[in-house]
């Protein structure tokens, strides 16, 4: 399925990681939200990076480092496959 929402990211590795959550077994969709420029996951953190923040239902919440700031994700899971994809999401770093 592809990504819904606006596209504000400026980084190609952002693209990259989220097509690369899509093909994770589970995964529904992933949801672009709002950009906050100026933001950071942290000093060790690289453009495309993913952290998770929480569950909720239907999915995940989650944030992806750009090149001018943060960018809000929610991935769309199956129902019970929340663990897996955060697992797998984990993995891809």
């Amino acid at each position: 399925m592809p990504s819904r929402g606006r596209h504000q990211s400026t980084s190609k590795e952002c693209h990259q990681a989220m097509k690369k959550i899509e093909a994770i077994e589970g995964v529904i969709g992933v949801i672009i939200g709002r950009s906050y420029g100026g933001k950071s996951l942290g000093k060790t953190s690289r453009t495309g990076a993913v952290k998770i923040q929480r569950k909720q239902s239907g999915g995940l919440k989650a944030v992806t480092q750009t090149a001018k700031g943060l960018q809000e994700l929610f991935i769309r899971t199956e129902a019970n496959a929340e663990d897996g994809v955060i697992e797998a999401i984990e993995q891809l770093h």
